[in-house]
């Protein structure tokens, strides 16, 4: 904006205008007159044709009333129009006012700034019948009718060249940068040289000028060659200079008439584009003569300036709403999958899908919950993990775009050809999970009017961006960039991103629940497990100390305690690998019998219908077949090759259900003289564990029991055919082992256990190790015949051990807690599993199924 004029300070009363004084400083523009009128102070320019209308020279005029100029009726005229001014932007305007009473038509444009009107006066002959606010509708229908924004902007040039009479109309517009380009123009066709496609720096058109083309949306310059008076005083009595900002023939910057200059331009018009208070381009008329458009063609101007903001704004609106329908649609359609259950990863190949229909990308890429699933061209997940964090603290949990990410991420430089550009869309409360497109560098050459990096020259006017000489096109490869998101690309995105927080909210709220339900279980589980355990171990410390009253022997006491304790972890083992549920009868006993007379288990005969046990009440009737069977093994029908023993089931009518042990062909049998922890254990268990009865007899023939078992702990299994027993183990032969071994297990107890039922087998030297790197010094530094593994070591496990003694050939066994349901033995090499807790069979069994090796004597 120019250096502007102010005014003088004489007082004024505006009440009594036929005593307002004038003064004339001197012409502004040739074309018209200016006069500031304020209740401090007036000011007036005027030309010399004003001067001649008026009939006084400018010096002549200063002082005088201003009514001696003008006539009564046209001070009554401009009074009422400096009742209508609302505000300081808003311009009155009065057409063909015969302003000397002589005749004379003039165009009157006032307005209000600061506490001053400004009143502008144009000469205002028209031809008869030269109406263009006749014409605008007409011109109105033609930039309506068009499809898009690019022929809405060409149509729009082609009505304001027809309108005004430029020489040349172009549409320019703002880009995110500030720089602007030409993407519409009219032309006359002796005018060879066409600015349509030039990008023109930001520079061009400083940012002071930008807020004043939003306030002033018309700037007209009739000649670029014509002279400029300065207003005087420059200060006004407060110290301010007199706000030109809305005037219409205020003076022009000289650095702007320079630029005009070099494109060989006279005369030029710029007419404001406005989108929501904001400038979103210029209608730039330049002409290559001097040219005057009078007030009525400038409001027709105006009107069709603010149709054309409509059509913009309609179009846009119109692919954005498209774009919300295809957003809509993809919402729709998410929620249709992830309703059936599916997740986020699951369905992201179908969100890719369905956002291209919606904004072109190059890749796409789902980031939640530290998951990364991309499709495209895409940074690596390290690469990606740095744009996260930067997206933390750059988004605010917003769609962010840029296309430039290396000037906003200096860490991403060198990887443009998968990301140059970024759209980010965050999918969760806080900033941390996103689905973001990627956009690839895209070379453009762009067709600038003059080098926009063209650094700050000394001119004739100071140190200030001197204009450029050359209207040359200037190509500059643009590195680091992507093709730019669009409006309607952020919108869709934004619809998009609420669609997806919606949608991935519902799944978080599900993911909470489950985790809710899961940590539930997982407290009842432990408070079970909790409970369990203490039963266990009560129950061991009850059996060891009953067992202890009762034993005549250590050797007594041992076997008894061994036995009792094998025949429970051998009940828990069975339930466990059927996951708690009812365990069949017939699997119990016969696992109890398989310990003591595995080649002759038809000595046994069960009789009725097969039944399941439940969980609750498996273990107590393992204790009690248990010691059915080791007595009769002992003492009765049993221990002798003669002996058999009968198990009938029979389904009671109360629902009930009754097992009867009966032993024929032993030795004769007695009632002892003194009861045994044992006989309480048959006795007394069923009663008081499950509510049942327990009956025994000691018979001529042979020992009775009879159990009653209720209904609830009884589930009789389907009449089918009973399938065929599984051969009966062979007796294995006594093993005789020698040589050194290991044992590694994390707990001291029950490795010096298996220590010590190892040294029973014929093992001279046992080494204990409760770690891997342990267990690989003991490894290491002897010559070992066989080696017992725990799987689990705390928070290691003995894998590492494992394939050490694969590779020196060296047979081991595998323990664990789990059995063979354990699933990690599924990266062992192929060894013999067996489950804990140790006993003298379980491991000699185990041992048995090893390769024969140098520990077999």
């Amino acid at each position: 904006m120019a250096d502007n004029f102010i005014s003088t300070d004489t007082p004024v009363d505006l009440t009594n205008c036929d005593r307002e004084p004038i003064h004339i400083l001197g012409h502004v523009q040739s074309f018209g007159a200016l006069i500031a009128i304020s209740a401090d102070w007036i000011v007036q320019h005027a030309s010399e044709n004003v001067d001649k209308l008026l009939g006084l020279r400018a010096d002549d005029l200063i002082g005088l009333p201003l009514s001696d100029g003008l006539p009564r009726d046209t001070m009554q005229r401009l009074s009422a129009m400096i009742g209508t001014a609302t505000n300081e932007n808003s311009v009155v305007r009065a057409f063909g006012v015969d302003l000397l009473g002589d005749g004379r038509r003039f165009d009157i444009a006032s307005h209000m700034t600061q506490n001053s009107f400004i009143f502008e006066f144009e000469p205002g002959e028209r031809a008869a019948g030269h109406d263009e606010m006749s014409l605008v509708s007409a011109m109105l229908r033609k930039v309506s009718n068009q499809s898009d924004t690019q022929s809405v902007a060409q149509a729009a040039a082609e009505q304001l060249r027809g309108l005004t009479g430029f020489d040349r109309v172009m549409v320019y517009r703002f880009g995110a940068e500030g720089d602007g380009t030409v993407i519409a123009e009219a032309r006359d066709e002796a005018d060879s040289e066409s600015y349509l496609g030039l990008h023109f720096p930001a520079s061009d058109i400083p940012r002071q000028a930008r807020e004043l083309y939003k306030r002033n949306l018309i700037r007209l310059i009739m000649d670029v060659d014509d002279t400029v008076s300065p207003i005087v005083p420059q200060l006004s009595p407060e110290g301010m200079p007199l706000d030109l900002s809305m005037s219409i023939s205020r003076a022009v910057s000289p650095i702007h008439l320079e630029y005009l200059r070099n494109m060989n331009v006279r005369g030029s018009m710029s007419v404001s584009i406005l989108q929501k208070g904001e400038l979103w381009g210029l209608f730039a008329c330049h002409h290559r003569q001097p040219i005057h458009i009078d007030y009525q063609r400038r409001t027709a101007v105006e009107l069709l300036a603010q149709f054309f903001a409509y059509e913009i704004e309609r179009q846009e609106a119109r692919a954005v709403s498209d774009a919300s329908g295809r957003a809509q649609r993809l919402h729709d359609r998410l929620m249709v999958r992830l309703s059936s259950g599916e997740r986020l990863e699951q369905v992201f190949p179908t969100i890719a899908e369905e956002i291209a229909k919606v904004v072109d990308y190059d890749g796409i890429a789902v980031y939640s919950d530290g998951t990364y699933l991309t499709r495209g061209a895409v940074p690596t997940q390290s690469q990606f993990e740095g744009i996260a964090r930067f997206l933390n603290t750059a988004a605010a949990s917003r769609v962010y775009a840029t296309d430039n990410l290396t000037a906003r991420l200096p860490a991403m430089a060198g990887h443009a050809d998968v990301a140059a550009g970024i759209l980010a869309i965050p999918i969760s409360r806080t900033p941390r999970d996103y689905i973001v497109l990627f956009r690839s560098e895209v070379v453009r050459q762009v067709k600038w009017a003059g080098n926009p990096e063209k650094p700050v020259e000394l001119g004739p006017n100071g140190a200030r961006l001197t204009p450029r000489k050359s209207f040359e096109t200037w190509k500059q490869d643009v590195g680091n960039r992507s093709e730019q998101w669009s409006v309607t690309a952020l919108r869709a995105a934004e619809a998009i991103r609420i669609t997806l927080l919606e949608v991935v909210l519902k799944l978080s709220d599900e993911v909470n629940a489950e985790r809710k339900r899961a940590q539930d279980q997982q407290e009842l589980l432990i408070a079970e497990l909790n409970h369990r355990v203490r039963n266990v171990l009560g129950l061991i410390r009850s059996l060891v100390s009953q067992s202890r009253r009762t034993a005549t022997s250590m050797e007594d006491f041992t076997a008894a305690i061994d036995g009792r304790i094998h025949a429970l972890a051998q009940a828990h083992d069975q339930l466990t690998r059927t996951e708690w549920t009812p365990v069949a009868f017939r699997d119990l006993l016969y696992k109890e019998l398989d310990a003591y007379i595995a080649s002759e288990r038809d000595r046994v005969s069960v009789l009725g219908p097969r039944i399941l046990l439940s969980p609750e009440a498996f273990s107590s009737i393992a204790l009690v077949f248990h010691e059915l069977v080791t007595n009769s093994v002992k003492y009765g029908a049993l221990s002798v090759p003669a002996g058999r023993v009968t198990i009938e089931i029979t389904p009671m009518p109360d629902g009930n259900t009754r097992l009867h042990w009966s032993e024929t062909g032993g030795p004769a049998v007695r009632a002892p003289e003194r009861r045994g922890f044992g006989t309480t254990i048959i006795e007394r268990s069923i009663p008081f564990e499950l509510k049942g009865t327990a009956e025994t007899r000691f018979a001529v023939t042979g020992f009775e029991a009879t159990f009653t078992i209720p209904e609830r702990f009884i589930t009789l299994m389907p009449d089918t055919p009973e399938p065929a027993a599984a051969a009966p183990a062979q007796a294995l032969a006594p093993l005789s082992l020698s040589g050194v071994a290991m044992v590694v297990e994390d707990n001291m107890i029950i490795a010096m256990d298996a220590a010590d039922i190892l040294e029973t087998l014929g093992v001279q030297t046992v080494h204990i190790a409760g770690s891997v790197a342990e267990a690989l010094r003991v490894a290491e530094s002897n010559t070992l015949s066989l080696a017992v593994l725990d799987v689990n070591l705390g928070a290691e496990t003995s894998l590492p051990v494992a394939q050490v003694l694969a590779a020196q050939n060296v047979p081991f066994l595998l323990a664990s807690g789990y059995g063979s349901n354990d699933g990690s033995l599924a990266r062992y090499p192929q060894s013999t599993v067996i489950a804990k807790p140790f006993t003298l069979e379980s491991l000699s069994k185990g041992l048995a199924t090893l390769p024969p090796g140098p520990r077999r004597d």
